[in-house]
């Protein structure tokens, strides 16, 4: 089992400028006499050039392997393991493209190792298993930096809007978060009247359509579009999105209706899972649904907002800048499920986003289409 997980992690790891910025850092702090206590913070400074999803990868691998030293039974210490992983993960002794032949040539004459290589072979060695044993000091930020960036920080957060902000982000007088929530699904409703116009159609898998649009309002994230076809109708369709999450989700941890508003009207908030090490997240989001809408269709449209009577349930609050369902039936019992989504889930780059967040959502609406599949009984077939 150990085996096959460190494998599939190994697969997830982007391209060899996962650990670029880290190898020289490495063979440096331990090839020359850096003092010991300023290695960690050393190491810790590379990483926090990475890129989000690489610096995520690396955090997973280091616990999974600190875990594995941790089981006695395994036998290995973090040394052990670093002399079999070192050389491939940080590319080492590898030949670079750009030299010519004659280096190759008197590189590997003697037939005995170069002794820079060695040398750089014990240092990455030592780094490696350095950070197997401080993988949980790693990954923190150091205060002195929290205190000189927090400014910063502070500008650059998206904030969620109470429910009396909410409404005054309507243009019209006396705005309230009942004509804002309105506003969404008339928009919404439009774009599927003008069959969604001006999206960007990107490949798919699992049979789903996906696409996406830049919103030009400052903010790089993209609005994200994601459709199947499904074996319910509409009204079936939108009680598994509203009120069954636990049956396409596995992530999906706890909720709670925090307020109802109305009958079609409610501050909701919901907490899913990652895996370790990464954090929970949690959702508070106002949100509201229709069933009596023109051809058999639903809707529901949701957006985070702040609430007194919701605190935080994870470890980090995830902002829902734009979530909506349209749900339309397309014969024989179907429903065509549509789901438009853009979230910021803390913790990720604008280029993670661009390039794998709208594959996330084209995965949900397949989950949510699978879960309408029967199941399929084990045993023989019989004839009744």
């Amino acid at each position: 089992l150990h085996e096959i997980q460190y494998l599939s992690w190994e697969m997830a790891f982007p391209d060899s400028s996962l650990i670029s910025q880290l190898t020289p850092l490495n063979i440096t702090c331990f090839a020359a006499d850096v003092p010991k206590e300023q290695r960690l913070q050393a190491v810790q400074a590379a990483i926090m050039l990475m890129s989000d999803e690489n610096r995520e990868v690396l955090q997973t691998l280091l616990c999974f392997l600190s875990d594995v030293t941790s089981v006695e039974e395994n036998q290995m210490t973090p040394m052990n393991i670093a002399v079999c992983l070192a050389p491939s993960l940080f590319h080492l002794n590898i030949v670079k493209k750009e030299s010519s032949p004659r280096v190759i040539q008197k590189k590997y004459a003697t037939g005995k190792p170069d002794q820079k290589d060695l040398s750089e072979n014990l240092a990455a060695t030592q780094g490696l298993a350095h950070m197997i044993m401080e993988c949980n000091k790693l990954f923190e930020v150091p205060h002195e930096m929290v205190t000189q960036s927090r400014n910063s920080y502070i500008d650059a957060e998206v904030h969620s809007p109470t429910l009396d902000e909410l409404g005054k982000q309507v243009d019209e007088e006396g705005g309230n978060y009942q004509m804002y929530l309105e506003s969404l699904m008339q928009n919404l409703h439009k774009e599927a009247k003008e069959k969604f116009k001006g999206w960007v159609t990107c490949s798919s898998m699992e049979n789903t359509e996906l696409a996406y649009k830049k919103v030009g309002d400052g903010n790089p994230l993209r609005l994200w579009k994601a459709s199947v076809e499904v074996e319910a109708p509409p009204s079936v369709v939108l009680n598994r999105v509203l009120r069954e999450r636990h049956l396409w989700d596995e992530d999906f941890l706890q909720w709670k209706v925090v307020e109802s508003l109305d009958k079609q009207t409610e501050v909701y908030q919901y907490v899913l899972n990652s895996m370790a090490p990464h954090p929970v997240r949690d959702f508070v989001v106002l949100r509201t649904w229709r069933t009596d809408l023109p051809r058999g269709m639903c809707m529901l449209v949701a957006t985070s907002v702040e609430h007194e009577e919701a605190p935080l349930m994870g470890a980090v609050r995830a902002i829902v800048m734009d979530s909506q369902y349209l749900i339309e039936p397309c014969g024989s019992g179907k429903a065509r499920l549509t789901h438009i989504c853009r979230i910021d889930l803390k913790g990720h780059s604008p280029e993670w986003y661009n390039k794998g967040f709208g594959h996330l959502c084209a995965a949900e609406v397949a989950r949510i289409r699978n879960s309408f599949q029967p199941l399929i009984a084990e045993g023989p077939e019989t004839k009744i």
